[in-house]
């Protein structure tokens, strides 16, 4: 066996550190095996990769993998959202006229501003970007894979997806989807290590490595905070949104209209602020001769749908209040029945005996109702 074969398969049932160079592509660089002691030299801007022997092959992935775009927290809020919007159908037959057609607008335009500012925190597709590329698949081999490297950037962590082309390359299945966080409860390079530990492709790792606190590119920085302040924004947005219903339901029409532009304009904030990721240098992704480019995502263009939306809707219910109030009663179901409101008695019939006691009881007397 060449020496160096024999250092690897030590370097494995013993000590089980390896350096890498931040481009996965690159070659092994150093390695040091003592028996007893862990010891590994790296060249400067590289990363440890620990490897564990399992059934004779590495690296393993036995963990349960997740979906890039929902997560369960998403998934529980649709389903809420959706109980809401079915069982005010169930009652909208019980709504006669005109007024069940401005019913099932006003709850249905409602219930889509909501769950669209909740669903938006948990996505993971607020950036996006995908590249194809031949790189190495994983350490001590030198063969290379065809593979789609996916990056999805969301305002809870980043997920990074590994397809194959084919899926079934070099003997192993590779579809892989790693979910790295970085909200306030979680710790985005405790995660990174425990990839590290459970040996994840080499792809997974290179594009991870760029997003924690020790990386140079200071891309964990960026995303993190701009994410939080995007995330803290919606939340008022969707307080603003609670009172906007509040208001309307009240009745008071126009401080509702005046709340939905508040909406609005909250909503843009947590855009314009998740943006200003972008306004600094990105480091480069490359794998080897191919670069991943990222790019606003379909949650990024769905928040800025409704908030527009929210503020068309803001303006017009202002500006009916002021031109055309009956319109916008009528619209709310709010409108008054003047044929009730002013309708008059004409002729009541009472009780003879309490009006004049020189009639026969049994006949009954017309009065005018102003003289009684």
């Amino acid at each position: 066996m060449p020496p160096g074969s024999l250092r690897r398969q030590l370097l494995i049932l013993f000590c089980g550190h390896t350096c890498w160079a931040g481009d996965p592509t690159a070659g092994l660089q150093s390695d040091t095996v003592a028996l007893g002691i862990h010891q590994s030299c790296c060249l400067p801007g590289s990363w440890r990769y620990r490897m564990t022997v399992f059934d004779g092959s590495y690296p393993f992935y036995p963990q349960q993998r997740k979906a890039f775009v929902f997560d369960i927290s998403a998934i529980i809020v649709i389903v809420v959202f959706l109980t809401f919007a079915c069982s005010f159908l169930l009652i909208i037959p019980g709504i006669r006229g005109r007024a069940r057609l401005y019913w099932i607008l006003r709850v249905l335009l409602s219930l889509l501003i909501g769950v669209v500012i909740i669903v938006v925190q948990f996505t993971g597709d607020w950036e996006t970007g995908w590249v194809t590329a031949n790189t190495s698949y994983k350490s001590f081999s030198h063969a290379l894979v065809n593979v789609d490297v996916g990056l999805h950037i969301g305002l809870v962590g980043v997920n990074i997806t590994l397809v194959g082309n084919p899926v079934n390359q070099v003997n192993e299945t590779i579809s892989y989807n790693e979910h790295f966080a970085w909200s306030f409860d979680a710790d985005y390079d405790h995660s990174y290590s425990k990839g590290l530990e459970r040996g994840l492709p080499s792809p997974i790792l290179y594009v991870a490595e760029k997003f924690t606190t020790q990386s140079p590119c200071n891309m964990h920085r960026q995303y993190r905070i701009s994410s939080h302040y995007a995330s803290a924004t919606l939340w008022v947005a969707f307080c603003t949104w609670l009172i906007s219903n509040m208001l309307f339901a009240m009745p008071v029409l126009v401080y509702g209209g005046y709340m939905l532009l508040a909406t609005a304009a909250f909503m843009i904030f947590s855009l314009l602020s998740f943006s200003t990721a972008r306004n600094s240098l990105m480091c480069p992704i490359q794998f080897g001769t191919a670069t991943l480019h990222i790019g606003y995502g379909g949650s990024f263009w769905i928040t800025l749908a409704t908030g527009l939306l929210c503020f068309v809707t803001g303006i017009t219910v202002v500006t009916v209040h002021y031109f055309n109030l009956d319109l916008l009663k009528n619209f709310f179901d709010l409108h008054e029945d003047k044929s009730e409101e002013y309708q008059e008695m004409i002729e009541v019939y009472v009780n003879p005996h309490f009006v004049s006691k020189g009639l026969p009881p049994s006949q009954p007397s017309k009065l005018n109702p102003n003289s009684v």
